[in-house]
């Protein structure tokens, strides 16, 4: 199995129990044996979607397909998972409690907010990395200030944090599993004059008193994440875990129409995501706004699939572009926000001392 192979198979099984079409065409592949399963943990691990590919094999009845060992170590690794998000959610309704004490209300994102809402059938199925929250710009001093009273303190302790544009550095605290981010932006630069705290606050949801985006607004942050704050937009490539995301929000919402409100500058590269996880997915749920934009993103995409050389070759010019824009970006701002001239005089002192 190529890379493109592996990465469909995987797409078609996080699809398997809402879609039947993929559940008959998974089955078919696994009876002829032809799966190359080491190929399939290194991309599912690779993409954080790991446990929720032995959730979906699981519920479908399709385990006594794969190779006894791997299973083992799937349900292994599935079942560590879900005892972490266990704690997490523990984690992240306490911090709810303390915020709400002291008149702070957090709207929980991403991985967190999608468990704190029950998106998933299984606990278990996401993998997560940090506990992420908005708060009110104007509270978001306050928010630090009461959680390091409570405990927290950064993860990196030095004195040159870089400074962020929609978070605060890391924070843990040391019988806590997860590091939180504590947001008063979702994304940066112009597009976070598009979707922010105040275009959300009227829709998000609210349930035993903990606060979750709305499906339209989960959805757009999920694709968000991957194709602005990640830079996906510019790799044409895709995250397994984001498009399966976008997949189950897509049974609670119409993506298509969610991405209506949005202005072309957001709208374009939202939809372009959409446009190749219907693809990779084989997804029926997945709706997309099928125009030239998204008729040449696929073409990229798939070009680069189909060519690992040339992959390799755009992903590393790329990152050097992108690279390039960040520093000089750093340099620019410099000259008129004193955060980031700080930061800039305190690198160069250090390199000099060296």
């Amino acid at each position: 199995m190529t890379y493109k192979d592996t990465l469909f198979f995987v797409g078609k099984c996080l699809t398997i129990n809402h879609e039947d079409h993929n559940k008959i065409i998974v089955e078919n592949l696994l009876q002829q044996q032809t799966v190359d399963w080491d190929n399939v943990v290194k991309v599912s691990t690779s993409h954080y979607v790991f446990p929720a590919l032995y959730c979906n094999l699981k519920r479908a009845n399709f385990l006594h397909y794969l190779p006894e060992d791997l299973v083992g170590y799937m349900k292994h690794i599935t079942d560590l998972n879900r005892e972490r998000n266990e704690q997490i959610v523990e984690q992240a309704k306490e911090i709810n409690d303390i915020l709400l004490n002291n008149n702070i209300t957090p709207i929980f994102l991403k991985g967190t907010g999608n468990l704190l809402e029950g998106l998933y059938d299984d606990i278990g199925e996401r993998m997560l990395g940090d506990i992420d929250f908005i708060v009110e710009k104007h509270l978001f001093k306050k928010s630090i200030k009461v959680l390091k009273n409570y405990g927290y303190s950064r993860v990196v302790q030095h004195d040159n944090h870089f400074p962020s544009e929609k978070h605060y550095p890391r924070l843990q605290k040391e019988d806590q599993i997860g590091a939180i981010e504590i947001h008063y932006e979702m994304t940066t630069g112009e597009h976070s004059r598009l979707f922010n705290y105040n275009t959300v606050k009227t829709s998000f949801k609210v349930k035993n008193n903990i606060s979750t985006l709305s499906y339209n607004d989960q959805l757009k942050l999920t694709i968000i994440a991957k194709q602005i704050n990640d830079n996906g937009m510019f790799y044409h490539d895709i995250s397994l875990r984001n498009a399966y995301d976008v997949f189950l929000l897509s049974q609670k919402t119409n993506s298509r129409e969610s991405l209506t409100p949005l202005p072309n500058r957001l709208k374009i590269p939202l939809n372009n995501f959409l446009a190749v996880s219907n693809i990779v997915l084989n997804s029926n749920s997945i709706l997309f706004i099928k125009n030239e934009h998204s008729e040449n993103y696929l073409n990229k995409f798939n070009e680069l699939l189909n060519n690992k050389k040339s992959r390799k070759k755009h992903n590393k010019k790329t990152t050097e572009k992108i690279l390039f824009k960040k520093r000089l970006n750093v340099i620019l701002k410099a000259f008129f926000k004193k955060d980031y001239t700080i930061w800039l005089f305190k690198r160069f002192i250090k390199g000099r001392t060296k």
